[in-house]
């Protein structure tokens, strides 16, 4: 009689347990509310200003020694045609270096821009030619800016570049 009293217990303690587990159905499903609509009103994109060309270099930014990466920039000294030519000079951020931009702000407000191509990686000798003015001066700013792995942008080169210099 004892192993029966026993059985029975743990069969009510059972019971009890699965009806206090949540096991059974409310009566009735809880009511969801209506959905309303609101009414947005679309507010008019601000118009941008014009902005005027900067010609004055601006400070730049280091990339990491591990993505460090060494640009020469200068300017063919061909009067008939000038250009500033950038090239990829070394570093070790030669196969992370996503890519590199170039910019010129030239003398007569004009603003001339190229990507250095770039095959599976960089190479040293890597290079893009950009035409400039041929005034005599430093009237020619160029802005170097290289994509690191994280897809940022940094600036790694700005300054005065003249198309000739005498040295």
């Amino acid at each position: 009689m004892n192993k029966s009293l026993v059985i029975a217990s743990a069969g009510l303690l059972c019971i009890v347990l699965i009806l206090a587990a949540g096991c059974t159905q409310p009566a009735t499903p809880p009511v969801t509310p209506a959905p309303t609509t609101i009414v947005t009103t679309a507010t008019p994109a601000p118009t941008p200003s014009p902005t005027s060309v900067s010609s004055t270099p601006g400070p730049t930014q280091t990339l990491p020694d591990m993505w460090s990466l060494d640009v020469q920039v200068e300017g063919n000294g061909v009067s008939i045609d000038p250009q500033i030519i950038a090239t990829v000079r070394g570093g070790k951020g030669l196969n992370f270096i996503l890519q590199v931009d170039v910019k010129v702000t030239r003398a007569d407000g004009k603003v001339e821009t190229g990507t250095i191509t770039r095959h599976t990686t960089y190479r040293v000798g890597d290079s893009v030619s950009l035409p400039v003015t041929s005034q005599m001066g430093n009237v020619n700013r160029v802005e170097v800016w290289a994509t690191n792995p994280n897809n940022e942008k940094v600036k790694i080169y700005d300054a005065y570049v003249p198309f000739r210099s005498y040295n």
